[in-house]
């Protein structure tokens, strides 16, 4: 039996942490690593650095022929046994939704709901008991945000999609982790659209090192938890968006950006 972790956003970042700390052991023994991205050099480079062997895959997840050429990959073996699966890829734009570029809302949406979907669906088949399935998901989707709206409310149907998921596998011992993090210094902040509205956020919710988020998802996820908050802060938040009416919680934002 072939036992694999299929990552994607794995050239960098938070991706590439997970990738790091899965082939230091962090969820057990694998045979491969199967990193997905869009950069092939930075995949390539990940190979060099891993024990594992890494299996790169050279995609765009905003493309459905995505999806067919990884579960093509998947049934090329009858044996392959997926241990872990992380949905990473992503990326978001800051400003007001009428003043978006054409095309970033729709491809937000087939990257941050499509994929997970899709990925999740056609690797479920391959797991067993034992299996992971994690899902990066962020503090953004505890409350719909202004200037933010599709990539919150995108990240939201992440975390309800999760935890349904794991509510559903759990008879099974499969279990589905959404990962809430912070801000982390990564690549996805290199395009964000309103650059001042994503300073106003930022300075916020702080920051987070993309190794600590890694490191705290895949624990929670070998613990098989439905939900991983890394930071205390953003628990308290998560906490008061429960308790509080949207407006309230919406005007101290406001009041602390």
């Amino acid at each position: 039996m072939r036992t694999i972790a299929l990552v994607t956003g794995a050239s960098s970042g938070l991706g590439r942490a997970f990738a790091r700390q899965l082939d230091g052991g962090a969820l057990g023994a694998l045979d491969e690593i199967w990193a997905v991205g869009r950069n092939e050099e930075r995949l390539a480079a990940l190979g060099r650095i891993c024990s594992t062997p890494v299996r790169p895959f050279a995609l765009d997840l905003t493309d459905p022929a995505s999806f067919d050429a990884l579960e093509k990959a998947l049934a090329a073996d009858a044996d392959t046994h997926v241990a872990v699966l992380v949905n990473n890829a992503g990326f978001g734009t800051f400003g007001d939704f009428a003043l978006a570029e054409k095309t970033d809302n729709a491809q937000m949406v087939r990257l941050l709901c499509l994929a997970p979907v899709e990925l999740t669906y056609r690797a479920v088949g391959y797991m067993h008991p034992g299996s992971r399935i994690v899902n990066v998901a962020s503090v953004a989707a505890f409350m719909p945000q202004p200037q933010l709206s599709v990539y919150s409310a995108a990240k939201r149907f992440v975390l309800d999609f999760s935890r349904a998921l794991d509510a559903e596998l759990a008879p099974v011992d499969i279990h589905a982790t959404a990962v809430c993090p912070k801000f982390m210094r990564t690549a996805f902040l290199d395009h964000v659209g309103d650059a001042r509205a994503a300073r106003r956020m930022a300075a916020l919710t702080g920051f987070e090192h993309a190794d600590d988020v890694a490191a705290a998802a895949l624990k929670a996820a070998k613990a098989g938890r439905g939900l991983c908050i890394p930071s205390i802060d953003m628990k308290l938040f998560y906490a008061a968006t429960k308790l509080l009416p949207y407006r309230a919680c919406l005007a101290i934002e406001r009041a602390l950006m």
